[in-house]
């Protein structure tokens, strides 16, 4: 039996796991999935929030274990689960990136994001500067991040996708050797991916090396798309 922690990305909550959450349990694993400060459930201004917070948030949850979990970040939430790993080295077992930013110390994410000439998420971002958050356009939800999800998924996403804070995203990363750099990690690349390309995904993984890349035909959202291969992926680590 394993801890696991799931890390939504941007826009995302707690929610997105809802069907990886219930098959991990039932093979008797426990399962967090919460939802960062300004998503879901979890309500905070955007303006309010920033690195700090997420990982201060995520720490808190990894207080209340017992043992050490499996950390897995998706897309954005890449970025939270590396800062956490350095700040609480002793309480995760590995990192698991899911088509998720893998940033090197001293580097804030948004300038990889959008160096990402194949992304669609790039070319259709609104970004409020005096509200403090950015938004995918409605009209690229789809194609962007669930252009393999059914109709069903894709509805939900709609209703429930929130505006994300700025400032995570232009933060960089405080990371050491001796810290984040001794957590196992592994790469879960998604090899139809619109959002966070695939070329972008292996250009991350090869300049901070996993132990382990494995590899799923899905768009972004394989949570949604094909829960079970992912849960299969998360198990055999």
């Amino acid at each position: 039996m394993s801890y696991y922690v799931m890390i939504h990305g941007s826009w995302h909550g707690g929610w997105c796991w809802y069907k990886a959450a219930p098959r991990l349990q039932q093979l008797g694993h426990k399962v967090f999935a919460p939802d960062l400060p300004g998503h879901g459930r979890n309500w905070a201004d955007p303006q309010t929030v920033t690195m700090q917070s997420y990982a201060d948030y995520v720490c808190n949850v990894l207080d209340t274990l017992p043992e050490p979990a499996i950390l897995v970040g998706h897309s954005r939430g890449g970025i939270v689960i590396s800062q956490v790993a350095e700040r609480r080295p002793n309480k995760v077992k590995s990192l698991v990136y899911l088509a998720a930013f893998l940033i090197p110390n001293g580097e804030p994410m948004l300038p990889t994001a959008l160096s990402d000439t194949d992304s669609l998420i790039v070319s259709n971002l609104d970004v409020n500067e005096e509200r403090g958050w950015h938004m995918l356009r409605e009209e690229a939800f789809r194609d962007a991040l669930y252009h393999d999800c059914s109709e069903e998924d894709v509805a939900l996403a709609r209703s429930l996708l929130t505006p994300e804070p700025n400032a995570p995203v232009a933060t960089p990363l405080e990371l050491t050797d001796d810290n984040f750099g001794r957590i196992p990690r592994v790469y879960i690349t998604t090899l139809r991916d619109k959002g966070v390309s695939p070329s972008l995904q292996k250009k991350m993984y090869t300049a901070v090396p996993c132990q382990k890349v494995i590899s799923l035909d899905t768009s972004h959202s394989p949570f949604l798309s094909a829960p079970d291969e992912l849960v299969a992926c998360l198990t055999s680590l």
